[in-house]
């Protein structure tokens, strides 16, 4: 990936390099000494990921291992990360090809694994310093980020063996209880309650419009892009995958689509360049994908709140870990700051669609 946004290893994040090369030149044909240069990749805020070179060999492979710290109970699965991704690979080829699962925690301390490196450019909240993207373009990659996702909502999980990911039918209503859970576990003194949302939400919940692949993290700055044309090569961050609602993937996907017109407090959060002229707004992003799946649009208020409420559930999860010092990255300080400003914006969708 050409993407500069690593640096070298936090302390608190390091592991025995020599250790790692000796387990992996075991399971992975063609790694010989010396051991891999590693960087860590800044952009991700929870499972922690790590560059691995053998300039000598002319490889580069992708670590991705759990933080320290608290996690939620479901968090973090790194077999099932690998299982996923190694059972969509036939029929989704965006899909990054997984190497080697280790489960032998005297390498690192916990489960791990390694897979190959996507060349190509990953677009984070501000665009590199000499990229220029016309309208044109952000237009055809917006719509690329809404049609690779319906590709894969189409993909038949029984297809990839991957029929028991989920649990069947009431995801709609599991997530509205577990999110809801996990926030209130997480608070701290300085975060919303966020009652009256979970409130509305568990009052207006529809039924599960149907149940697919879904990726629960679908974001630009997970899309890698081919330098040139800009068309999509690869789809990373499988964590949190499983069998679901689509539109509840979808719901979640827009709650970090920041558009041109949004508020200052949305544009400083913003972790991809989804403001840029051209780029599709998200009530056309709505209207693409549910003409693309043949889904209704009508309870398009629900997701949307929920989509709003699971991200600052996700923000308070990392930012709890930050306030309990169980991690010291800068990054997370004012976390506590969006988690505010989103309850803000699942009330005002609340009362929006309370007047429609």
């Amino acid at each position: 990936m050409n993407d500069t946004s690593h640096s070298e290893v936090r302390t608190e994040d390091a592991f025995d390099v020599e250790r790692v090369h000796s387990w992996l030149a075991k399971q992975v044909d063609g790694l010989s000494e010396p051991v891999p240069e590693v960087v860590q990749f800044t952009g991700g805020a929870s499972n922690l990921t790590y560059l691995l070179r053998y300039p000598d060999l002319g490889k580069e492979l992708i670590l991705r291992r759990p933080p320290a710290g608290k996690k939620a109970t479901s968090a973090h699965d790194m077999a099932r990360e690998y299982r996923v991704q190694e059972a969509l690979k036939p029929v989704y080829p965006l899909v990054p090809a997984v190497r080697a699962l280790c489960q032998d925690p005297s390498v690192i301390g916990s489960d791990f694994y390694v897979m190959d490196k996507v060349p190509g450019l990953i677009l984070r909240g501000r665009l590199p310093h000499d990229m220029y993207l016309p309208s044109t373009a952000a237009r055809t990659l917006s719509e690329a980020f809404v049609d690779t996702l319906t590709d894969l909502h189409q993909v038949d999980p029984a297809a990839t063996g991957l029929a028991d990911l989920g649990k069947g039918d009431g995801y709609v209503r599991r997530q509205v209880e577990g999110w809801t859970r996990r926030y209130a576990q997480a608070r701290t003194w300085n975060t919303p309650s966020f009652r009256r949302v979970t409130a509305w939400l568990a009052d207006h919940q529809p039924d599960d419009v149907s149940t697919c692949v879904i990726h629960n993290d679908w974001r630009l700055d997970n899309l890698v892009l081919d330098e040139t044309d800009l068309h999509v090569t690869g789809v990373l961050d499988w964590e949190m995958a499983t069998l679901g609602d689509p539109l509840m993937d979808l719901g979640s996907a827009l709650a970090y689509w920041v558009q041109a017109d949004d508020h200052r407090i949305a544009q400083a959060i913003r972790r991809q360049p989804s403001h840029l002229p051209g780029m599709l707004t998200r009530a056309e992003i709505v209207e693409r994908y549910c003409d693309r799946m043949g889904l209704p649009a009508d309870n398009w208020p629900f997701y949307e709140t929920f989509g709003l409420f699971r991200l600052a559930a996700i923000a308070q999860q990392i930012y709890y870990r930050y306030h309990h010092k169980q991690t010291r990255n800068p990054a997370f300080r004012n976390l506590w700051l969006a988690v505010n400003y989103l309850d803000h914006r699942c009330r005002s969708v609340i009362r929006r669609s309370t007047r429609n």
